[in-house]
C-alpha cells in the first residue's frame, strides 16, 4: 500500500467567518482522487497568526492511500 502526505496552510478571511482558500483544499483532494487515491485521514490544527490583517492561520494534514499495482 502506498501513502502520500499532504499539508496545506488555509489563512481565515480578515473580515467574515470561513477560510478564504478552501478551493485549495478540494483542489488537492480532487487531484490524489484522480490518480487513484482515497482520503484516509484529515486532521486540522491552529498554526498562528500574522496579525491584524493577517488573518488566523490553518493547518490541515490529509493522509491518502492508494495500492501498487506493480507489487503483488
Amino acid at each position: 500500500m502506498l501513502q502520500i502526505v499532504l499539508q496545506i496552510v488555509l489563512r481565515e478571511k480578515f473580515i467574515g467567518t470561513g477560510s478564504g482558500n478552501l478551493t485549495e483544499l478540494e483542489n488537492a483532494i480532487n487531484a490524489q482522487s484522480a490518480l487513484g487515491y482515497r482520503l484516509h485521514t484529515i486532521t486540522t490544527a491552529a498554526s498562528g497568526s500574522k496579525g491584524l490583517a493577517g488573518g488566523d492561520r490553518i493547518q490541515a494534514t490529509m493522509v491518502f492511500e492508494g495500492f501498487d499495482l506493480a507489487a503483488d
